[in-house]
């Protein structure tokens, strides 16, 4: 019966990540549309190879609660190393004067996240973060990919292991995570923070899980 529940999680993870990929593909949305609002400022980091439009529905339902949503689209789809899009968030923030703000991340996006707060030029700038199925201690998948930037999901990678060892910024992070994750099979739990697991699985359908919306808003209002 196991078995077939995770069969059926497998299907309808990629059914909605296609279909949101396709999304972003041909989606026209101004990413400033969303810069509006009088409420805590929130931030978008997505995962690997998905633009911010991957996260919309969630973006928007923050927008529609009055709050200013902020997309760093100069991460484009995202295949930068770690610390070299930490950078680019970070100069982002600068930029842009943003303070006090709340992450919200997707998969690769968590270790971003986390990097730039932990080590961050613009580290004060971020007061906690919300990751969603992100791979905090790395995914033994990533030794079969060939692709250099799948590759430092190892849970040998330097990067991997520094931000592990380092917890002054987890008791700031929320860590929601599905019972089972075909991308991130250890899961996702961050010694330290507030961790969720989620009575579902999948990597990409958990976005759209009601209790990510009410965890966002509880770090967000």
């Amino acid at each position: 019966m196991r078995a077939l529940r995770i069969a059926g999680w497998w299907a309808r993870d990629y059914a909605y990540a296609l279909y949101w990929q396709a999304r972003a593909i041909v989606g026209r949305t101004d990413p400033t549309a969303f810069r509006s609002g009088s409420a805590r400022t929130i931030v978008v980091i997505p995962g690997v190879y998905e633009t911010w439009r991957f996260m919309q529905p969630l973006i928007r339902a923050m927008h529609d609660r009055g709050h200013p949503v902020y997309v760093v689209d100069a991460l484009n789809w995202n295949n930068r190393p770690v610390v070299e899009a930490a950078d680019v968030v970070s100069a982002f923030l600068s930029e842009h004067g943003l303070h006090d703000v709340v992450v919200v991340s997707h998969s690769k996006g968590g270790l971003i996240g986390k990097y730039v707060m932990s080590a961050g030029a613009e580290a004060a700038r971020v007061d906690s973060m919300l990751a969603v199925a992100a791979p905090f201690g790395g995914s033994f998948y990533a030794r079969l990919m060939v692709l250099p930037s799948l590759r430092i999901f190892s849970p040998k990678n330097a990067t991997i292991l520094a931000l592990a060892h380092d917890e002054t910024v987890n008791n700031r992070i929320v860590s929601v995570y599905g019972e089972f994750d075909p991308h991130v099979p250890a899961g996702s739990e961050l010694v330290g923070a507030k961790n969720v697991r989620l009575d579902t699985g999948g990597h990409f359908r958990v976005l759209a899980h009601p209790r990510v919306m009410a965890e966002l808003a509880a770090l967000a209002e």
